[in-house]
């Protein structure tokens, strides 16, 4: 078992941790510059293995980076990633580690309760990405941005193939094991922060954008259907002086826009879920909400007497139901054969 831990100018924090850590530390300056150079080389001396950056890169290449070192040169090896801020003590790393060892799940996360003293950012910041991710994926995880993690050496090189460069690339990771259905270890560990956490390099504007935008790239492809749908309508019923003729022309060329964009792009299911099983279920859904969406249309047209208004009404209220029911029927995969793990959390 090898804890890697992602430095980017670092403090005595980090020599503190390595020197109470009783397992093997590989650190990654991610190009903290000359001024750090002190604090790095008495990390090594407590026993850490440095690996130098010659310019930042960002905690997700420097983490990809370390994963790549450790399959190089410590081959078989699990690891545990931690933070170099003092926020992950060392009896939390190895109840992690422990868990890891004991299940050997594809991943196991320290998870944080955010009780206590918390800065409202990261309570807020958590609270917001977490019911994101349950709403796009289904998966509910308690602590979505926590940098404790643990994961068996077979999983390495398929690590080191997740997108992503900086704060976002932990999320995406999150993001690829609900996606292939991984179960997942959580392990409680104890909520620090540290002067109301003033050591973190996280941006808050470009880092939440960076975050956020895997998750909202599963909602884009319904926008442009949307956008799409709407334009049609507008454009036919304009034409036609028929709404209902109208909406079903435009919905028929969304829809083979959406089912395209969302097996390809949102779901990726195009190289685990077939044609001829992926397109029979949305056909089926297609027929149900253009009948829902022609009825609410019409209904809500002759209501409101505005059809710009009943097709933002009619469109919100199917858009959460049409993308849940794609998650978890249309582009659901088949569940991956993997020996049975003992005592292991799954969704």
């Amino acid at each position: 078992m090898i804890v890697l831990i992602p430095a980017y100018q670092p403090d005595h924090r980090l020599v503190d941790l390595v020197r109470q850590l009783a397992r093997r530390v590989v650190v990654v300056d991610d190009g903290s510059g000359p001024a750090y150079t002190r604090v790095f080389d008495e990390a090594r001396a407590a026993g850490a293995e440095i690996v130098t950056l010659k310019r930042n890169r960002g905690k997700g290449a420097a983490l990809k980076i370390g994963f790549g070192h450790i399959e190089a040169h410590h081959r078989g090896h699990d690891v545990v990633c931690a933070d170099s801020d003092g926020q992950h003590r060392p009896q939390d790393i190895e109840a992690v580690a422990a868990r890891l060892e004991a299940t050997g799940a594809p991943m196991v996360l320290g998870v944080r309760r955010f009780t206590g003293r918390v800065p409202a950012r990261s309570r807020f910041g958590n609270a917001t990405t977490r019911l994101l991710f349950l709403l796009v994926t289904g998966c509910a995880i308690t602590d979505t941005q926590t940098g404790l993690r643990g994961y068996p050496a077979t999983m390495l090189r398929r690590l080191g193939e997740v997108p992503g460069e900086r704060f976002e690339y932990e999320l995406r990771l999150l993001l690829t094991a609900a996606r292939e259905r991984m179960p997942i270890e959580e392990v409680e560990i104890a909520t620090v922060y540290l002067d109301g956490n003033s050591s973190s390099h996280f941006r808050p504007l470009q880092d939440s954008a960076r975050i956020y935008a895997p998750l909202l790239a599963f909602a884009g492809s319904s926008l442009l259907a949307f956008a799409i749908d709407a334009a049609l309508l507008a454009v036919l019923v304009a034409a036609t002086g028929q709404v209902v003729l109208s909406a079903v022309l435009a919905r028929l060329v969304s829809a083979t826009v959406n089912y395209t964009v969302n097996r390809r792009a949102v779901f990726h299911a195009s190289g685990s879920v077939p044609h001829r099983r992926a397109a029979p279920r949305y056909a089926a859904l297609a027929a149900v909400s253009l009948t829902a969406n022609v009825l609410l249309l019409s209904g809500l047209s002759n209501l409101l007497g505005s059809l710009v208004v009943a097709k933002l009404v009619t469109e919100v209220t199917l858009f959460l139901a049409g993308f849940l029911i794609q998650r978890s029927f249309v582009y659901q995969r088949p569940a991956p054969v993997r020996p049975e793990l003992p005592a292991v959390r799954s969704w």
